[in-house]
């Protein structure tokens, strides 16, 4: 199977029980969807939760433990090295926490932009590094996957949203140069690329587009699965559309 087959929701090949997985941004819309498909493909899923009150819309469902840490800033240097140095024999690492903003480019500001690199740049910096550096550390190599977005890999779809966007331009760089490097360890490390995601709140702000053209959470998710398991054995560096039809 290739990165090509991954939204097909098969997950019952995909090697992951058993496997410790951290999902970042776990109680977003899509971060609960990569949760929920994980643990249905037998995974344990460490989740880094901010806020509680984060917790309050969630509905993981069944399946394998779900360990929860409360109080976690992965922009922090300090809290995203303890976290990661809890989780045992860490496999994988789904890295879906950040923020979005939109306005016009003329009206922004550079803390708008600190902001934006803080919540979708620094948590997944550190996100990437710490991961990589636990994988290291048991010998058997990893996955990690982390969320750009269109705009990020194509600015001229940054209309409006020129901070969010060069954000994600950096995440999307990142994710190819750690790539390169992290191969030789064993860890191949990927990125999916969504446009507008089928969510209630968009569905809400857009109610006149077509919302059957977006890529649901689930579907995106199925994505993520593929590529943090053990069955993707040559996909790396890449930025894998999740665009749906939009």
């Amino acid at each position: 199977m290739g990165a090509a087959e991954a939204d097909a929701g098969d997950s019952v090949n995909l090697g992951l029980q058993g496997k410790q997985i951290v999902v970042s941004g776990g109680t977003g819309f899509l971060g609960e969807a990569v949760v929920r498909v994980l643990r249905e493909a037998g995974a344990e899923v460490w989740l880094p939760v901010f806020a509680p009150s984060e917790l309050e819309r969630v509905d993981f469902g069944p399946g394998p433990a779900v360990h929860l840490e409360l109080g976690v800033d992965l922009s922090d240097e300090l809290q995203a090295v303890q976290f990661f140095g809890k989780v045992p024999d860490l496999w994988g690492s789904v890295h879906c926490a950040g923020g979005f903003t939109m306005g016009p480019f003329l009206e922004s500001s550079i803390g708008e932009l600190q902001h934006m690199l803080q919540l979708n740049l620094h948590t997944c910096f550190l996100s990437c590094r710490e991961a990589a550096r636990a994988m290291v550390s048991t010998g058997r190599g990893g996955r990690i996957v982390n969320v750009s977005a269109q705009p990020g890999v194509d600015g001229r779809q940054g209309g409006y949203k020129v901070p969010y966007a060069a954000s994600k331009a950096a995440v999307a760089n990142l994710t190819q140069a750690a790539a390169a490097e992290l191969v030789s360890e064993g860890i191949l490390v990927n990125a999916v690329v969504p446009s507008i995601i089928d969510t209630p709140p968009n569905r809400a702000g857009m109610p006149e587009a077509d919302h059957e053209a977006w890529a649901t959470p689930e579907e995106i998710a199925h994505t993520i699965a593929f590529l943090v398991s053990p069955a993707n054995r040559v996909t790396r560096g890449e930025l894998v559309s999740v665009a749906g039809r939009s």
